[in-house]
């Protein structure tokens, strides 16, 4: 499998469910203002949106959406835990995070990217970002991942998406829940090694 991703762009959420599944995975950058792949390919004929991420299965299909790439990808490996088993009360909690994470952080986000939104709208993007960092803090209170103990897709996510809350002036040490949190996940040996291999952090690091 192929994943197709850009440094620090919600792709690395796959890019760390992989790793943490224990899966060989192919990985290759893609320009994203000029939609080209690493080795020279138009990145538009292999996802017409020109987004990241996109999943090149091994029979040739592609499968794109951060969420459903998750959860393809734990439940591939459902002895890791990433994913809680189809039919339980548990399972539904975590894509109840990853629908949250995806509409009330990651689409309040999008806008803070671009250069053209209007400043208006960027203060209320920015207030809704605020908004779910209360929630999620609040919810973190005594617990190291958003289902209790076990690391979940929703944790990586989570993960990924609030690192870029740096970006935009947003200072995570005021919930000190996520910021543990973020530190925690960061620690973990195989995320460690996705933003090393993305390089977003030193070899050495």
């Amino acid at each position: 499998m192929k994943l197709y991703y850009s440094p620090g762009a919600c792709s690395l959420s796959p890019h760390i469910v992989f790793r943490e599944a224990g899966l060989p995975v192919e990985i290759e950058r893609v320009d994203n203002r000029a939609k080209k792949t690493a080795s020279g390919d138009d990145f538009l004929s292999v996802n017409p949106l020109g987004m990241v991420p996109v999943l090149k299965l091994d029979n040739g299909e592609t499968l794109t959406e951060g969420p459903a790439i998750v959860q393809y990808l734990a439940d591939m490996k459902p002895e890791s835990g990433l994913m809680p088993k189809p039919g339980s009360m548990e399972r539904y909690r975590v894509l109840e995070w990853l629908n949250y994470i995806t509409s009330e952080l990651h689409k309040q986000f999008t806008p803070l990217f671009k250069p053209d939104t209007p400043d208006g709208y960027k203060t209320i993007a920015k207030e809704n970002v605020i908004k779910a960092f209360d929630r999620i803090n609040a919810h973190l209170a005594g617990k190291p991942y958003l289902m209790g103990d076990t690391f979940t897709v929703a944790d990586a996510y989570l993960f990924v998406v609030s690192n870029w809350a740096r970006f935009h002036n947003i200072d995570v040490a005021q919930w000190p829940n996520l910021k543990a949190f973020q530190d925690r996940v960061k620690a973990r040996p195989a995320v460690h090694e996705a933003m090393k291999a993305e390089g977003l952090i030193k070899a050495a690091a």
